[in-house]
């Protein structure tokens, strides 16, 4: 009698501190490009502040779901997964959103294709995931996400239904963070000694300050000339009076800034287990939720006109508390069914047949 076969391992999944803790700062950068948004009007600093922050924090974010996504063919688990973890808390956040202007005296408008204020970012990932397994069969992937997002700022026609603006506009960032995972960046980083960690880690340093320096003596002409509309990647070029031929050239200048952004970001987060390191699996809840904190003090006007000095740190600091309360065990416990709604009671006991299988009925099979 043969003996049988051992039984198969399965690996288990290790989390990485290093991506764990990029992922916690880079949705909590989000909180705060939200929450300093209605000071940028009346304060200078604020505006710096903001245009810092937006010149790599959506990139970086994009970026990091661009290096865990998958490449291959998608099975079925990937393809609930895809179900349950964007397209069923999209659709529940946005009806969500759809009773809230209803409440307030709004219309009951329930528009899935046009995305409310943060939920665009889950249409785009649809997208992006469902794409990118067919974009990498090609050569130069980074190379043609690049020239689709420029040429993308020409057309008019491309605007915020189903987010295609952003989708298209922030591609390449996607396909970047999916590259990094092709260069095998992490395990190449993890491997550095110390003295050469800080010589990266300088070089980063002085980059992320000097771009935060050339944005804050030039803040006025940065004013003027509208740059903050080129890094939200939602509108034309002439939408905001960019209609001369060298405008997708500004956009690809910021798209280069931004990677190397990234890049600087990612040489300084913690290589190792912090105090926040568990938050980073919970960048979802904080993504979906921050909005519903922030909304009463963006629509109520207490931050309209000029504010006090301590209102910017002040917004910071909030921003900060509000990212860590969201990343709690028993909030997320609260709003689970929500954000990570599981949905068994949808999905078949078993796999859909082959394609081109035909399975008769049992009586029919005599």
């Amino acid at each position: 009698m043969s003996a049988s076969p051992p039984a198969t391992i399965q690996p288990t999944t290790r989390r990485v501190p290093l991506w764990d803790n990029a992922r916690w700062i880079t949705v909590t950068l989000v909180v705060v490009g939200h929450a300093i948004l209605k000071l940028i009007a009346e304060s200078d600093s604020a505006y710096a502040m903001y245009l810092f922050i937006y010149a790599f924090h959506v990139p970086i974010f994009v970026a990091v779901s661009g290096y865990f996504a998958k490449s291959g063919p998608p099975g079925m688990r990937q393809l609930q997964r895809l179900l349950t973890d964007i397209v069923f808390p999209y659709v529940i956040f946005e009806t969500i959103w759809t009773c809230v202007r209803w409440l307030l005296g709004g219309k009951f408008n329930l528009d899935y294709s046009t995305a409310s204020w943060t939920l665009w970012f889950l249409l785009a990932l649809i997208i992006w995931r469902i794409t990118l397994p067919y974009l990498v069969m090609l050569r130069y992937p980074l190379l043609i996400s690049i020239i689709l997002s420029i040429s993308s700022g020409y057309i008019d026609s491309i605007d915020s239904t189903f987010t295609l603006s952003r989708t298209i506009g922030l591609f390449p960032f996607f396909v970047f963070g999916w590259k990094l995972r092709q260069w095998q960046i992490t395990d190449r980083w993890l491997q550095l000694r110390t003295a050469d960690i800080w010589k990266w880690r300088a070089g980063a340093l002085a980059l992320l300050t000097t771009v935060y320096l050339l944005i804050s003596l030039n803040i006025g002409p940065l004013r003027t000339l509208k740059m903050r509309q080129f890094l939200l990647y939602d509108d034309s070029y002439s939408a905001f009076g960019y209609t001369q031929f060298w405008a997708g050239g500004v956009r690809l200048a910021f798209i280069f800034l931004a990677f190397a952004l990234i890049v600087a970001f990612l040489l300084l987060m913690p290589r190792r287990a912090t105090w926040f390191t568990p938050f980073g699996s919970a960048t979802m809840y904080i993504y979906l939720l921050h909005s519903f904190v922030l909304f009463p003090l963006r629509e109520t006007g207490v931050l309209d006109g000029p504010q006090p000095a301590w209102a910017l740190p002040g917004m910071i600091a909030l921003s900060v508390i509000i990212s860590v309360v969201l990343s709690l065990t028993p909030v997320r416990n609260v709003v689970r069914p929500f954000v990570e709604p599981r949905a068994r009671w949808l999905f078949r006991p078993t796999a859909a047949t082959p394609t081109g299988t035909i399975v008769l009925p049992q009586r029919d099979r005599k």
